[in-house]
């Protein structure tokens, strides 16, 4: 967290949080959803200064409700995930990096929806791939230690082919889109908690 963050905390402790304003889209994008994006449920302007998207990356973190916020000063602006937290990409050179420009370690989890989106995790960290990036992982993709064809991969993520499918020695397992943020702690779309 940057040290003028920081500072505005020690210094306006109780600024109201921010909700339904900044989203991550599902290519890493930061997206600023105004009024009329939240009232038609549109992404938003994707942000282009790279000072600001700079600001933003370096001050995300989750709270202990597994909502992403991005810390403005003393106001936490609370993120819209249209996927995961993080969304990781192919680098020729510097294998996989996250959308905030850190590198993702060895993946020690494999997933793949039924959609054919797939899920990379190394530690605490849960990414999903970006989809532009699928055709640069696909040869990678082994079914039973042997390359998958695309008709294969169809039928496997289906349910309906059989055998361990890896990437990079690690065995993939199905989830269902829609069971990704329970299964890994996160909220898509963080809400003001409601008064006890």
């Amino acid at each position: 967290m940057d040290d003028i963050v920081k500072q505005a905390l020690a210094k306006w402790p109780n600024v109201p949080h921010c909700y339904g304003w900044l989203g991550l889209d599902a290519r890493g994008h930061w997206r600023m959803r105004d009024e009329r994006a939240q009232h038609l449920n549109l992404p938003g302007d994707k942000l282009s200064n790279a000072a600001l998207v700079g600001f933003i990356t370096r001050n995300y973190a989750a709270d202990e409700r597994g909502c992403w916020y991005f810390q403005n000063g003393p106001q936490r602006v609370y993120v819209q995930l249209e996927a995961t937290p993080y969304i990781v990409r192919t680098d020729p050179s510097a294998g996989l990096l996250l959308h905030t420009g850190a590198a993702l370690g060895p993946p020690d989890a494999v997933l793949l929806t039924s959609d054919g989106t797939l899920i990379l995790c190394s530690g605490d960290v849960v990414a999903q791939l970006d989809d532009r990036d699928f055709a640069d992982v696909l040869p990678r993709l082994l079914l039973e230690g042997a390359p998958v064809g695309d008709e294969v991969l169809l039928e496997w993520m289906a349910g309906d082919a059989q055998g361990v499918l890896s990437l990079d020695g690690v065995a993939i397992e199905r989830i269902a889109a829609d069971q990704l943020a329970t299964r890994f702690g996160f909220v898509s779309v963080p809400s003001a908690p409601t008064a006890a």
